[in-house]
């Protein structure tokens, strides 16, 4: 029992031996005031970055708008609100980025209710989109709307659906998109303009557009069986397109060379009675001389084509020893020297 006390008076400490340090009270409310103080001082100055602006709020009451740099304000009165005007800003909507890198990942399964959709002709679609926007006034970003990022987040719901709900399921899945954006960003701007948002929408980009999981089978066959329908279309038209107008540049062309037939045989009719009518004028004034030309003007014209002939007299009794009956006949018709080669020389005779 005795060696039990001995080691518990080993640990008892008399603090009336420990020696206190004499410093002054005075001394120690300086050293505390100087903290304070400096505490207080440093809480002047704030460092604004430079894409942002800082909003100073005195008691809560607006003041004014402070632009990048170092800056002071009233300690414990003035505080700063820091608005991030100069960065674009981005909200997702069916989806959330979980890792941005070159193959960037995402989950969507938490955020199926903001992207599922009904379109104007009673089907189901899967919509996710992207919103990129600024803060263009940070007066009104702050303190025109309550929760501002959620009322936007509402408008971009609203906007989406009402688009959505005008247009067929093939249009939102296929040649409506680019539509549907602009239309999308115009309407959005329209909203945050008449709740004074302090928002500008640069960009509403689809990120993508599919049906539900349950019938993107059948999605598919139909979408499939549109394509071939098209690509049938697109081969009869390029059909039509070779066949139609070269047989309607025939059928021109035809009628184009009967219209200059007729025209040529117009024109060479009117020329034959405009001559006839001629020599028969020559004719009444001069009968004979008329007469004696157009036999003549017919004799030029049909001997040359009847080859080399003898005309002998009557009256003769033989034919001369010399006379040239090899060049006769090779001038004579039929045979193969001139027109008509082929005759005899007694034919020729």
């Amino acid at each position: 029992m005795d060696d039990e006390n001995k080691f518990e008076n080993l640990f008892e400490l008399d603090t009336s031996k420990i020696p206190r340090p004499d410093v002054p009270k005075n001394l120690v409310l300086t050293i505390i005031g100087g903290i304070v103080l400096l505490a207080v001082a440093w809480s002047a100055f704030y460092q604004v970055q430079p894409e942002e602006v800082g909003i100073v709020l005195r008691f809560g009451k607006y003041i004014k708008t402070t632009d990048p740099g170092l800056r002071l304000k009233i300690p414990l009165v003035d505080s700063v609100e820091m608005v991030p005007v100069q960065r674009q800003l981005k909200q997702e909507f069916g989806f959330r980025t979980v890792d941005a890198d070159v193959r960037s990942t995402f989950t969507a399964a938490q955020f199926a209710d903001e992207a599922l959709m009904l379109t104007g002709d009673l089907n189901v679609a899967v919509v996710e989109w992207i919103v990129q926007y600024r803060i263009s006034n940070p007066f009104n970003n702050l303190f025109r709307v309550r929760n501002v990022q959620d009322t936007f987040r509402d408008m971009n719901e609203a906007v989406m659906r009402e688009i959505v709900g005008d247009r067929t399921v093939t249009e939102v899945l296929t040649v409506g998109r680019q539509e549907i954006e602009t239309r999308a960003k115009e309407l959005l701007q329209e909203l945050c303009n008449q709740y004074e948002t302090g928002i500008t929408v640069d960009q509403v980009v689809l990120q993508d557009v599919n049906p539900p999981d349950p019938v993107k089978p059948s999605w598919d066959e139909v979408n499939q069986a549109q394509q071939q329908r098209d690509t049938i279309i697109n081969e009869a038209q390029t059909r039509y397109n070779q066949v139609i107008p070269r047989a309607t540049g025939e059928a021109q062309q035809t009628i184009l060379q009967a219209e200059g037939y007729a025209l040529d045989r117009v024109n060479r009719s009117e020329g034959d009675a405009a001559r006839f009518k001629a020599l028969y004028e020559e004719y009444r004034q001069a009968p004979d001389v008329t007469r004696q030309r157009l036999y003549l003007e017919t004799m030029q014209n049909l001997l040359p084509r009847l080859g080399g002939k003898l005309f002998i007299d009557e009256d003769a009794q033989g034919v001369l020893p010399l006379l040239p009956l090899e060049s006769l006949q090779r001038l004579a018709p039929g045979s193969g020297g001139g027109p008509g080669g082929g005759q005899s020389q007694e034919d020729n005779r």
